[in-house]
């Protein structure tokens, strides 16, 4: 077995200081603790770096603390963690996430069993699984590079927690994390600004069909969501915005890659259609036309 690696654990902040403070806690509590913290704080007061201060004062981690409310949103303060980071394994965690006290300790010892894996990521315990017609709709329209195969792992996270790994094309932000050998001077795309949606997958292919990634459904946490800086409109919104900017930054060629966008586009319309005759409103239609858009903006 390979010598346990370092690890820097890198959170983007932002207004989130109770929420923060949770998975500082559950970060202390870990069995296997990391030999670094990087927290971007792109708050405007400083509640919450005085808190996370003192709740490291006596730990046996690195702290490091980077304060600037003009950082632009969590691929630029991902990016900024990440140019400081020393650890052999980045893992980076959303700011309102609970790890249970084995969770770091399942992510160092998938990388020291496993020297060909690149990430590393495991599963979310409180994932709610859509309904049996978003399933089904997610079956028929999510085809070709659309498919995403972290889903069903996360909807049996309790089902599969005695399970080996599992190889997926992708991982979240949420929790994710990555070999610093692997990752290079890979780094998220930097002209992604505010919510920064699909920042993880594009990420994820950038590294190359070379790069092994896996999820460990024995590494969980709890992913509460916080509301603050979440937009609340219609799903389709951020769903489309996210599927539009990854697929013109890694897919936008090949007759197979068009037609999955089409039918994709197909499926969204039918959804917009069937909500928006539910509860009489353009609501879902301006969704979808609004994702369709930024996505288009934020690739470029």
């Amino acid at each position: 077995m390979s010598p346990s690696p370092t690890v820097s654990v890198i959170i983007p902040t932002k207004n989130r200081r109770a929420d923060l403070e949770l998975t500082i806690r559950t970060l202390l509590r870990q069995t296997v603790l990391p030999q670094e913290l990087i927290v971007v704080d792109q708050s405007e007061e400083t509640s919450s770096r005085e808190s996370v201060e003192a709740m490291l004062r006596s730990a046996p981690i690195a702290l490091h603390y980077i304060h600037d409310p003009r950082i632009p949103g969590g691929a630029v303060a991902r990016n900024l963690a990440m140019d400081q980071a020393q650890g052999e394994v980045l893992l980076f965690l959303d700011d309102d996430v609970e790890m249970e006290e084995d969770f770091l300790e399942n992510l160092v010892r998938t990388y020291q069993s496993h020297p060909e894996i690149s990430g590393v990521s495991g599963v979310i315990t409180n994932y709610d699984p859509p309904d049996r017609l978003k399933r089904l709709w997610s079956r028929i329209f999510e085809r070709g590079p659309f498919h995403d195969d972290r889903q069903p792992i996360y909807w049996q996270a309790d089902q599969l927690v005695n399970d080996g790994l599992y190889p997926v094309s992708r991982m979240t932000g949420a929790l994710m994390s990555f070999r610093s050998r692997a990752l290079g001077s890979l780094r998220f795309d930097s002209t992604l600004r505010g919510v920064s949606d699909g920042e993880d997958v594009d990420l994820c292919l950038r590294l190359g069909p070379q790069a092994r990634l896996v999820i460990n459904p024995r590494a969980r946490l709890m992913h509460h969501r916080s509301a603050g800086g979440r937009l609340t409109d219609h799903w389709l919104h951020r769903y489309l915005r996210a599927q539009i900017y990854v697929y013109r930054r890694n897919w936008n060629h090949g007759i197979r890659n068009r037609v999955s966008l089409a039918w994709l586009l197909l499926g969204s319309a039918l959804v917009a259609s069937y909500a928006g005759l539910r509860t009489a409103s353009l609501e879902p239609w301006h969704a979808l036309v609004m994702g369709w858009r930024e996505g288009k903006a934020a690739a470029g």
